[in-house]
């Protein structure tokens, strides 16, 4: 066991953390007229809950391979549990805009 502390990295050190200073790296999605008010996942901010996923290996290397592709191709420095409280935000979204026609529920229910 070493006795070497863990300290955070220079992108976790220096990282924006108000909305007001961040510049956008991309213009912002055009929402549509009648749509109801997008989830946002939560970003970085102390959870007060927790569960336990768990992935297979394939699932796992896929989210990382996702989490990488944000930073190389847009920029995007997050962690993987962002990944997945943004995609849950989304999924939530589409199950309460289209109901039974939803992405989540069509998968399901093929399984």
């Amino acid at each position: 066991m070493t006795r070497r502390p863990s300290l955070p990295g220079a992108s976790e050190l220096f990282r924006l953390t108000s909305p007001a200073e961040a510049t956008p790296l991309a213009p912002a999605p055009v929402a549509e007229p009648e749509s109801p008010p997008q989830r946002r996942g939560t970003g970085r901010q102390k959870h007060s809950t927790k569960i336990t996923v768990y992935v297979s290996d394939e699932e796992l290397i896929g989210l990382e391979h996702a989490r990488l592709q944000l930073r190389a191709e847009h920029g995007l420095a997050v962690d993987r549990g962002r990944v997945v409280r943004e995609a849950i935000a989304v999924v939530l979204d589409d199950l309460e805009v289209h109901g039974a026609d939803s992405l989540l529920v069509r998968r399901l229910r093929e399984r």
